[in-house]
């Protein structure tokens, strides 16, 4: 027991270490995410809508005991090339879109701008 006591400081902070760690990998792949679509060119292609998925998120705050839910969007798109990509879109696009839908769609990197059908 008096050996376990001698260790558990160095085995919490090995623990904080890497939850911090891990949080600050987190916050750099955004940025560096951000980063690069902010340099990506802006391209508009003919697409079509092939599928759509939505992936909810619930939340509980301990203290209140409140719960919060969320919702995020997702468009897999297909391009003239047969490629197919997902991107994130918000929840008013994603309502406006149906599975099938052709049009123009516009996006920079990884973040979509617009898909207007034709």
């Amino acid at each position: 027991m008096n050996g376990f006591m001698e260790l558990f400081p160095i085995l919490f902070m090995l623990m904080f270490c890497l939850v911090f760690g891990l949080i600050i990998a987190t916050v750099v792949k955004g940025i560096a995410q951000w980063n690069k679509n902010n340099h990506s060119p802006r391209l508009i292609v003919d697409a079509q809508v092939v599928t759509k998925r939505a992936e909810m998120i619930r939340r509980r705050n301990t203290t209140t005991n409140l719960h919060h839910t969320s919702t995020l969007y997702y468009v897999t798109f297909q391009v003239e090339s047969g490629d197919r990509f997902e991107l994130r879109v918000e929840g008013n696009e994603y309502g406006m879109m149906v599975e099938g839908d052709k049009g123009k769609l516009t996006f920079q990197g990884t973040r979509f701008l617009d898909f207007t059908r034709t």
